[in-house]
């Protein structure tokens, strides 16, 4: 029965944006990116995004990655300026082993900012971090 599926806890995944120069055309980027902070692989990453607020919906995204390796990060998509006004939600599954694990993530409207930058583990970078 329902009472009887554990849903084990997410620990060590972590989705951060990150503000980069884009090489090509000079300016400041956000993307983002999900981080691998624990010891093992996870394999078959399906990430699902979309933005949201009371009267605006964007379409949603949805990406995979067949392996992140421990220790790890991968660049998920671009965030345009005018997505960061809404609420910007990543739902994450992946398997670790045979263990299936599943979280959802949200920046909340006008969260992802200069301000609010920190220092991301694994990265060289600076941005904003949802564990």
């Amino acid at each position: 029965m329902k009472k009887d599926i554990k849903i084990p806890e997410v620990k060590d995944v972590h989705v951060a944006v990150v503000q980069e120069e884009h090489l090509e055309y000079k300016t400041q980027d956000w993307n983002a990116y999900i981080i691998n902070n624990s010891d093992k692989d996870l394999d078959t990453v399906l990430i699902v995004t979309k933005g949201y607020s009371d009267t605006k919906v964007t379409p949603i995204m949805r990406h995979t990655i067949a392996k992140l390796p421990a220790r790890s990060y991968a660049k998920i998509e671009y965030l345009q300026e005018k997505v960061l006004e809404l609420n910007n939600e990543f739902k994450i599954t992946f398997f670790e082993g045979n263990q299936m694990f599943d979280k959802t993530y949200v920046f909340r409207k006008n969260t992802i900012n200069e301000k609010a930058l920190q220092a991301i583990p694994l990265m060289q970078l600076r941005g904003i971090l949802v564990k």
